[in-house]
């Protein structure tokens, strides 16, 4: 009897990380649909060369790899559809739309009541430069912890058997 546990036929990991990416989908539509209620704002980051994510050069350049927006105070024509949002932001005082299938997020925090969800998306390129998170023409705050003591977290990275 081995202690291994079996490869499962059923895709589990990947289920639950459609599950919870529908979380973020229903969030951000809500959203949409009736602004940020309270205090909640929402830091998001994606995989900037992701198959589907539309964003300019510019932004791609100084974040080759990964980079993390905020919807809070200085957004616009926020637009959720069934596999991806869009929303305009400013960069350095330079208005950029972009589209952002849910597919390449990696995490979604919303920092005014600890909630973080992470996801594993798919390496595009394996030599990518690493960065700093982007900021809005906001105010600064600390980017925030994504994985504390685990209250009001998920962290979805079930690694795959070779």
């Amino acid at each position: 009897m081995s202690d291994e546990a079996p490869d499962s036929l059923i895709p589990y990991d990947e289920i639950v990380q459609e599950a919870l990416r529908a979380v973020v989908s229903r969030v951000l539509s809500e959203a949409e649909t009736n602004g940020l209620p309270g205090e909640h704002h929402f830091y998001i980051t994606f995989k900037t060369r992701a198959p589907g994510v539309d964003i300019p050069q510019h932004l791609i350049e100084k974040f080759p790899d990964e980079m993390t927006i905020v919807i809070q105070n200085r957004y616009w024509d926020l637009k959720v559809s069934e596999d991806r949002f869009e929303v305009g932001l400013s960069f350095n005082q330079i208005s950029s739309m972009l589209h952002i299938p849910f597919a390449a997020i990696t995490s979604f925090v919303d920092p005014a009541v600890d909630f973080a969800l992470q996801f594993h998306v798919d390496e595009i390129e394996d030599d990518m430069d690493s960065h700093e998170p982007a900021e809005n023409d906001g105010e600064e705050r600390a980017e925030p912890q994504l994985v504390e003591d685990g209250s009001n977290v998920v962290n979805v990275d079930f690694g795959k058997k070779k």
